[in-house]
Order: structure tokens, then sequence, then C-alpha cells
């Protein structure tokens, strides 16, 4: 083999292969915004290869219903001829190469409906269907803790739709106003800081504005204080995720900032003018705790609690939550507050009945610690009703409630 001294000398000798006559198709430029949308139509093919669909704004994944909401923004603008190149499934013509080519049915959604015959009556007509020999060890449960008394881990913190949307969307325009025009301050997030989460503090977490609704009463976990936090989005979902688990899910978030107003800190006068004045559901719970000192005044023992979220799901945790005597409870009763603060009826509530508050009820955490839970009253539901109403007409500071009598009475002059 001959030994060459430089490039030159290599160039200079034919090319019987070839191998140097490269045509480069000339790529039209596009401008920075263009170049952005040729990332996203690249990013949504990637995802119909791996799927088989395109990206749904209403998907319950936070990053498909982000990437599915830019992408309904930039297909309703119809086919574009510059992104014909990355658009290798034909997405943005509306006709995907890989479903014309395969005309095959779509499976069904796992939400319809089953059709008649598909549903077994019994465990018996699903095993008589199958050819194969199933032993019994395969069938038979021993040794197996009754579904009640196992332990249920916390329901999951989902993205569903805010079913009160309407009285944040006001407030959201205008944080977005303030921070296009620099009128808030926006902070990173660091995992050196320890977040401060109040009812209303404003945050951006995966590109959405995020606020922070509701702060319900302590709880604690793991033998340290937490709260169940209620957040809204700008995009009108909403999630209900320990405080905890929202700060770390801040600080895991390299995008993740803090919305400030400028000023003094929480010494301005306007540092909460962000914080709306919720109104909610006052909502009455008894428990079905099998712990005999709970079980045997269980008739009497009832929760008053005020929540601003839907109280089925405020409730659905109850198990796993020590303000719930870490036991599943019964919904007795629930109304509706209009015009009225969440918060303000909750104290109202909360300071009337103190005196049938029990003093010496406590429970034993997981982890052996005494835990002595604030919104447990001896009173009957009748109880409940009359305060609330009473609130209602206004007049409740005029009234008593007597724990020895059971009764609700006019306050007498000293």
């Amino acid at each position: 083999m001959p030994r060459y001294r430089s490039i030159e000398e290599i160039l200079s000798e034919e090319d019987e292969l070839d191998l140097l006559n490269v045509t480069l198709r000339p790529r039209a430029a596009r401008s920075p915004d263009r170049e952005r949308d040729a990332q996203l139509v690249e990013q949504v093919n990637g995802f119909f290869d791996r799927t088989g669909r395109v990206p749904s704004p209403e998907a319950p994944d936070h990053d498909e219903m982000r990437l599915g909401v830019i992408w309904r923004r930039l297909a309703d603008k119809g086919p574009a001829e510059d992104l014909a190149d990355v658009d290798r499934n034909g997405l943005l013509s509306g006709a995907p190469l890989s479903l014309t080519a395969d005309p095959s049915p779509p499976e069904r959604d796992w939400r319809e409906e089953p059709e008649e015959g598909e549903i077994p009556a019994s465990l018996d007509d699903i095993f008589e269907d199958d050819d194969l020999e199933v032993s019994d060890a395969f069938t038979s449960i021993r040794n197996v803790t009754p579904s009640e008394d196992r332990l249920v881990p916390d329901h999951k913190a989902e993205f569903y739709p805010c079913h009160d949307f309407d009285r944040f969307r006001k407030m959201f325009e205008q944080a977005q106003a303030a921070l296009d025009a620099g009128e808030r301050e926006v902070r990173p997030i660091t995992h050196k800081e320890e977040i401060r989460v109040e009812e209303g503090s404003l945050f951006i977490r995966k590109g959405l504005l995020t606020y922070v609704a509701e702060k319900a009463e302590m709880t604690a976990r793991a033998g340290k204080r937490d709260h169940r936090l209620r957040i809204i989005f700008s995009n009108g979902m909403e999630s209900d995720p320990l405080l905890s688990s929202f700060r770390k899910a801040l600080a895991d978030d390299t995008t993740a900032r803090a919305i400030h107003r400028h000023g003094l800190g929480a010494l301005d006068p306007e540092w909460e003018a962000d914080r709306i004045d919720l109104t909610g559901t006052v909502y009455v719970v008894r428990s079905r705790s099998r712990e005999p000192k709970i079980a045997e005044v269980r008739n009497v023992l009832l929760k008053i609690g005020v929540t601003t979220q839907e109280v089925r799901r405020r409730i659905a945790d109850a198990r796993n939550d020590p303000t719930f005597l870490l036991a599943p409870v019964e919904l007795v009763a629930t109304y509706d507050l209009v015009n009225l603060s969440w918060r303000k009826v909750e104290r109202l509530l909360h300071r009337f009945f103190d005196a049938a508050r029990p003093r010496d009820l406590w429970i034993v955490d997981r982890f052996d610690r005494k835990v002595y839970p604030r919104e447990w009253f001896y009173v009957l539901p009748e109880h409940v009703s009359q305060a609330v109403q009473a609130i209602r007409d206004g007049n409740l500071h005029e009234l008593e409630y007597d724990p020895v009598s059971q009764v609700i009475r006019r306050k007498t002059d000293e």
C-alpha cells in the first residue's frame, strides 16, 4: 500500500469508486420560529412512531397533554410545504403514511363499554373457556389479608379537570400579563432551598402557570408535618399532591420557577394579592375505624371539615391520612357555601364546637408516634346543620353549643 505524505496527494489520485462525488441537496433556510415548528413536527412524528397516534391535548399524562396542545395549534394551520421534509408520516396533511398503507381497524378503547356476551358471569366461565388444565394452586387464595385490613397506598395525585376553573381564569390572565410586562420576579428553584408554599403562591411548572388554591389541615406522614394541597394549572387541570411531594416535583423540574411580586416581600401589603378567597363545601364524616375507643363512639364522633375541591376526592385517601384517624370514613352530610370564605367558615365551626372537641382523642401512626387530630367533635349531624345555617343567616355569634345537654341555644346575658 502506498504511503501518502498529505491530503493533497490522496485527492490528486483518480477517484475510481466515485466516492468524492457527493451532491448535497440544498435545504431552504428557516426562520427561528419555523425551525421550532420543524423540531415539533419531528417530535410528534417520533411519538407517532412509538404509539401509532398523535398526542392528545386531553391526555391524562402531562407531557403528552402539553405536546398535544402545541401540536393542535400547528396542525390547525394546515399542510406546510417547508415542513414536509421532517413530516415523514404525513401528519400535517391529515393522512399519516403508516396508517394509509395499513388500513387496519383501530383497537377498541378500554374506556368503551364491553359488548353483550363479553362479560363472564363468574370465574368458572373464565376457566371453562380455557383448554389448559389449571392447577388449584393458581385458583385458590390462602394466607391473604382481607382487603379492608390491607395497607392501601396513597391515591396518586393525578391531573384531572378543574370543576370551577372560571374562578381562576382571570387571575391566570392577569399573572401572565404581569410576567409579559416584567412586573413580576421569576426565580429558579433549587434543591438547596425549602420552597415556601402558601395559599395564593404562583409557580411555573412544566411550562404552565401553577397556583396553590388550597392548603388543607396539617397532617403527619413519616413523622413529619405535611398538608394536602389543591393545585390549579393554567390549562384548566388540577391536582392534589401532598406539600412534600409538590416541593420535590418543583425541585426536580429544572424549568420550574417561583413567581414573586416586586417589593418588600412578605411586608408588602400586596404580597398576597393573588390569593383568591374561595368558597367551598362543608363536609361531615363518620369514622369506620375498628379501634375500640373510636368504634364505640362513632355515632357521636364526627369530623367537620371544609374544602374547595370535590368532597369525594378529599376523603378518598382517608385510610392513609392521620387527620381522618387512619381509617375509611362514611360521608354523613355536605353543605355548599355561597359567597362565603371556606377558611373563615372552617374557623367559625371549629371555634363554635370547641367545647365538644375530645381532649383525649389520639391515634398511633405507623411510626408509633401519637397524633392528635383536631377536627373531630362529639356532636350530632343536626348540630352541624344548625351551625351552618346560622353562618348563612349571620347569627352564629348569638348562639352557643352546650356539650353537656348537647343542644345549641342562644347565649344568655351574664
